[in-house]
């Protein structure tokens, strides 16, 4: 495929594809990495930036005693670059990590194409390459791609169904309605970074019968026509259909929340997050959603403070690939019939930014290692990527979906616990604690025993 002289190939310029490519050219090995953008857009990318952050600006909890927490933990150890990327250009998001989203993904485009033994090539690949390898195309990877990967694993792919949220400006929302503040900020003093917009029964109960009777998109050619879609990322009028309070429970649950104005806590709540650096621009949290656009702009406008919003993007649905990979892949990352194959990302089974970073981490690691004449990186089970790794690699077959961190995927601890956050608190400890092991016992080549 290359007309230079290159170790390791990494098909995918998004997260798991970029942290895969730094990981391999840090070890002193020559990368191409391929991107068919911006030949080629897919349906839900806006630039031809690396690492674009499509569904949220938001890398979840930045918490040591969160899940998500501790896998960011785990990426800072191991010297991830998106992660260093993501520090650089957080905005405020309480306790968790969000990004400028463009900052974000300027910042990772300039470092991997500043790297003296990384080849950017944008060009669309529609084969599998020869030699050492690491797919990390995403779940919008190309049909011409899809069917070359589909044609080598002989697996059926599964699918399932993703939305983005609306944005909308700052400056149209009705601060005289709306009010800044966090959960619980009241009481643990964390700072005002989101906006909430208030709902009494009434309201939440006409927004819900809104959300179900609106019109929704039709599904495009290339999507099924009976949507799977992943729990983890519901449109909110596929949620709303659910019950009269599966919102109120879900993304517009109100505990924690006071409302300044009466001292009391609202029937529900819409909260929007800073979506960039600037804080100009706010998404809605938790509105995914596929409904037509006149039709968003109808029914999100009867949210209170949002009655004049601004909409600088509309949410949208779109289909999301991944492989059934306990049949196909080890912890490894490796792929289970060619040793020099590697997956990653959304691919995989993973769920999440920072899962996606993740997988491309052990699988950019494990790639150069093979190169080098090394044993792979196999993480210990306490440790939330290996736990990950083993997931997408272990988990049933007949019931495989995708997966984000969570403390469930860890071994049984030992050691007592009074209660959640005390036992979150003891798996973060042991985690890192493994893993700093783990670490120390490869370092200078030194192998595990």
């Amino acid at each position: 495929m290359s007309e230079f002289q290159i170790d390791v190939n990494v098909v995918g310029g998004g997260l798991a594809g970029t942290e895969a490519a730094w990981q391999i050219a840090s070890r002193g090995l020559k990368v191409a990495l391929w991107e068919m953008r911006p030949l080629k857009m897919p349906p839900a990318h806006v630039s031809d930036k690396l690492a674009e952050l499509v569904c949220s600006n938001s890398l979840g909890s930045d918490l040591p005693d969160r899940a998500s927490g501790l896998l960011k933990a785990e990426l800072r150890l191991l010297d991830s670059v998106l992660l260093a990327c993501a520090d650089e250009t957080r905005v405020p998001a309480g306790g968790a990590l969000a990004v400028g989203r463009e900052q974000f993904s300027e910042m990772v485009t300039c470092r991997v194409e500043n790297h003296p033994y990384i080849t950017v090539c944008r060009q669309e690949v529609i084969e599998i390459p020869e030699g050492v390898t690491v797919i990390a195309t995403g779940p919008l990877t190309s049909p011409t791609f899809s069917d070359a990967i589909a044609v080598m694993v002989g697996a059926q792919y599964l699918y399932f169904y993703d939305a983005l949220a609306p944005i909308v400006t700052r400056e149209s929302i009705d601060m005289d309605v709306a009010f800044e503040g966090a959960r619980f900020a009241h009481r643990e003093g964390q700072s005002a970074d989101y906006i909430n917009c208030p709902l009494n029964e009434a309201q939440y109960k006409r927004l819900v019968d809104a959300l179900v009777g609106a019109e929704r998109m039709e599904l495009r050619d290339f999507e099924r026509e009976d949507p799977h879609f992943f729990e983890g990322c519901l449109p909110v009028e596929v949620l709303a259909a659910r019950g009269r309070d599966a919102l109120a429970y879900g993304p517009l649950r109100p505990i924690g929340i006071i409302d300044p104005r009466t001292g009391r806590r609202p029937y529900a709540v819409v909260q929007l997050r800073q979506d960039d650096a600037a804080g100009t621009l706010y998404n809605l949290v938790g509105f995914q959603t596929n409904l037509r656009w006149p039709e968003q702009r109808r029914v999100l406008s009867m949210i209170p403070g949002l009655e004049s919003a601004e909409f600088v993007r509309f949410g949208q649905m779109h289909r999301n690939t991944f492989l059934n990979a306990p049949e196909l892949i080890d912890s490894t990352m490796q792929y289970q019939s060619r040793g020099e194959l590697f997956f990653a990302g959304q691919l995989t089974g993973v769920e999440g930014y920072v899962g996606n970073i993740a997988t491309g981490m052990l699988a950019g690691i494990n790639a150069a290692r093979l190169v080098k004449g090394e044993s792979l990186w196999k993480l210990p089970t306490e440790t939330m990527m290996g736990a990950l790794a083993h997931y997408v690699s272990h988990a049933d077959v007949q019931r495989f979906q995708p997966m984000k961190a969570n403390f469930g995927l860890l071994s049984p601890l030992t050691q007592p616990a009074r209660g959640k956050r005390e036992r979150y608190h003891l798996y973060a400890e042991r985690a890192l604690a493994s893993l700093s092991q783990y670490i120390e016992q490869y370092r200078d080549g030194q192998e595990e025993k």
